[in-house]
């Protein structure tokens, strides 16, 4: 993908718009959608997934990057993530740490009900992460 970095990111808000359709929210009709830009430019999209048992549903974003490692991808440029919200959606506590841990300091591109967009770095949004570092910094 040879765009401009502005087509790049208008591009990613469309896939999550298209994704968020794909949302299985019943019980909570909040659906998602996300769109993972790789490294090598492929767009991988997910979504959000609700079941009866709250604990065990799985947000779009942690969706989409699972998808992407199970395809051996595990280098990322940027995600979106697109809801019918009057504000930017922003990723909830267990993504922003999935997002840190397996995509490292990424673009994050939250797009509200409008399509209107902001973009924040993933460090921004978790600022003092616990990464492998800690893990290798142990006594």
């Amino acid at each position: 993908m040879n765009y401009p970095k502005d087509s790049v990111n208008k591009l990613l808000v469309q896939k999550a718009i298209e994704a968020k359709q794909n949302a299985y929210a019943p019980y909570s009709n909040f659906r998602v959608g996300s769109a993972l830009l790789t490294d090598d430019d492929e767009i991988i999209t997910g979504c959000n997934v609700e079941v009866s048992s709250f604990g065990l549903t799985i947000c779009a974003e942690r969706n989409v990057i699972f998808q992407a490692y199970s395809k051996g991808k595990r280098k990322f440029k940027a995600i979106a993530l697109a809801a019918d919200t009057n504000n930017y959606i922003s990723p909830c506590g267990a993504c922003r740490q999935v997002i840190s841990d397996l995509c490292g300091n990424i673009d994050v591109i939250m797009v509200n009900g409008n399509g209107d967009y902001k973009i924040y770095k993933a460090a921004e949004l978790l600022p003092i992460a616990f990464t492998h570092t800690e893990l290798n910094n142990r006594k």
